[in-house]
């Protein structure tokens, strides 16, 4: 039986061999062209990284699109990118033949965050069950009125189904029900601010990495975030296992990375781990709670035998 190779990288054993690959290169020689498309969530991330990459490796051209986690996978299976970020393992966006052939390198974790307009958050709606989330999601709650709010239509504003953050959100705020109504044409995060901004009675869903920041203030204001259960969307609630909403995030290869791209990803779980959390991200050696995170049965038997085979 064939297995994909798996690169499992924790921020603790990725920063043991950054230092090592490092200490043996000069990153000011490398030089190539990394494209990398797909996850909305971990685009500030890589963006960043990609920044602060480049004073270090200015032989080294770095372009970061979003698209969707869907399409990154997609991209990187066709080769029309060398890297395809995702919140999701590859295994529930390709078929088992495409995602064997791609090397699954996580670089960090991310929380999703309901959120509301303004106007819903000023009327009473703080926290939801998930029950609620259910029933609201789903079309079978229409007004706020019946969670505790204003006596307001509810207007939920979708993301695309080959979004991550929106199968993230399903699998883990909903329990796996079915979305109901249009989603949006674009997997935009900036949009789906906006949308939520200009229209009020709005409900959606954001990754962390748009509400945590310092640099996001502005693109929350009039949006406010909703808790789970009582539970606030924080790090540390992520962390203590108490915040179920969250996923690893990944950067697939086609095969093993060649130089830059591998040089890259080192730099992001080496010596720019120390900028995840200030970005809204989870440092993954820091969770306690990993159970029902950790890909498809078939993912767990890859990454077994590819341990076996080492």
């Amino acid at each position: 039986m064939k297995f994909r190779k798996v690169a499992v990288l924790t921020l603790i054993g990725a920063m043991a061999m950054s230092m090592t690959v490092f200490a043996d290169s000069d990153l000011s020689k490398i030089s190539g062209d990394i494209s990398c498309t797909g996850s909305s969530a971990l685009q500030p991330l890589v963006q960043a990284a990609a920044d602060k990459f480049a004073d270090v490796a200015p032989g080294v051209n770095i372009t970061v699109d979003a698209g969707g986690s869907g399409q990154g996978l997609q991209n990187v299976s066709d080769r029309t990118s060398t890297v395809g970020d995702s919140d999701v393992f590859a295994e529930e966006k390709l078929d088992k033949d495409k995602a064997a052939e791609l090397v699954d390198h996580q670089v960090c974790a991310i929380g999703m965050a309901v959120v509301v307009s303004q106007d819903v958050a000023d009327g009473g709606v703080k926290s939801l069950t998930t029950d609620q989330l259910v029933s609201i999601f789903t079309g079978e709650t229409t007004n706020w009125k019946d969670v505790g709010g204003p006596d307001e239509d509810i207007t939920l504003v979708l993301r695309p189904e080959g979004s991550g953050t929106r199968a993230t959100f399903d699998k883990y705020a909903l329990g796996g029900a079915e979305e109901a109504g249009e989603a949006m044409e674009n997997d935009n995060s900036a949009e789906l601010q906006k949308a939520l901004q200009d229209t009020n009675g709005s409900v959606g869903y954001l990754a962390l990495s748009y509400i945590l920041p310092d640099n996001a203030k502005d693109a929350m204001k009039g949006i406010a975030t909703v808790a789970i259960n009582d539970v606030e969307p924080t790090l540390e609630n992520i962390y203590s296992g108490k915040y179920d909403v969250w996923a690893y995030e990944h950067m697939y290869t086609k095969g093993d990375a060649d130089e830059a791209t591998q040089a890259f990803i080192d730099y992001i779980t080496g010596d720019f781990s120390d900028d995840v959390e200030s970005l809204g991200y989870c440092v993954s050696s820091k969770l306690t709670k990993t159970d029902g995170h950790t890909g498809t049965a078939d993912a767990a038997a890859a990454t077994e035998a590819a341990t076996e085979a080492q």
